[in-house]
């Protein structure tokens, strides 16, 4: 078991810092010397858990949709709205999120998965459902609007990115819904939201980033076990 513990916080600092890498220089200009130096493990260690770089970024991608949560008790609408604020608030504070959005911008495809797939279908659903319950308008093709919620998130964010590195981030997504909901959301319905969120996105992020990590070790669990002969046999290289 202290192997198997040891493997996976392996794997997280690599994780970690290959998201810190990606997020400062992009795919193509990040070094694999500087992710390993930057995790302090071998080149052994670093190929047992991620044989190339595409799938170190993979990881990633993965990774940044489990920073943000249906919180329970929320409508649909505002649980949009409160996803947005959650990854408003990673941008800030959290390098998965900052290096999974620009690998997506960057327009980083593998096994032909489209970047903003899992973002476009979460949104989907949660307008589908909304539609259900009586709070999006008929005449919202859902699809269509969720595509352009993320469009606009992600134009918000990169203003707000060049302006004050995302200072202003929370106030210019309230401004955002303040301007999209009516185009949306019953009247009615409106009256009810809140576009500044309705709940704590350092907590709800907090929760939902170690929600995030342990799917990820679950995962890596299995294949941790035999990482120390792997990292024999693939070449302890130093950093």
């Amino acid at each position: 078991m202290a192997k198997q513990a040891r493997a996976l916080q392996t794997r997280r600092s690599i994780v970690d810092a290959a998201a810190s890498v990606f997020a400062e220089f992009g795919y193509e200009r990040a070094a694999t010397s500087e992710i390993l130096r930057r995790a302090n493990v071998t080149k052994g260690a670093m190929y047992f858990h991620f044989p190339s770089k595409e799938s170190l970024a993979q990881a990633i991608m993965d990774e940044q949709t489990g920073l943000v949560s249906v919180e329970p008790g929320l409508s649909s609408v505002q649980s949009i709205i409160d996803i947005t604020h959650q990854f408003a608030h990673g941008l800030r504070h959290d390098a998965i999120a900052r290096a999974g959005t620009r690998l997506s911008i960057e327009g980083v495809f593998f096994n032909g998965t489209h970047p903003w797939g899992d973002w476009f279908d979460l949104t989907t659903r949660l307008l589908t459902e909304g539609q259900e319950q009586g709070e999006v308008l008929p005449q919202v093709v859902a699809r269509e609007s969720a595509e352009f919620i993320v469009a606009t998130f992600t134009g918000v964010q990169l203003v707000s990115e060049a302006i004050n590195r995302r200072a202003d981030l929370h106030a210019r997504v309230a401004v955002m819904w303040r301007h999209i909901l009516p185009s949306v959301a019953h009247p009615a319905t409106i009256a009810r939201l809140r576009p500044e969120g309705a709940t704590d996105p350092a907590a709800v992020t907090a929760t939902a980033r170690a929600g995030a990590r342990s799917e990820a070790e679950t995962g890596a669990g299995a294949e941790a076990e035999t990482e120390a002969g792997a990292e024999a046999e693939v070449g302890a290289g130093t950093v």
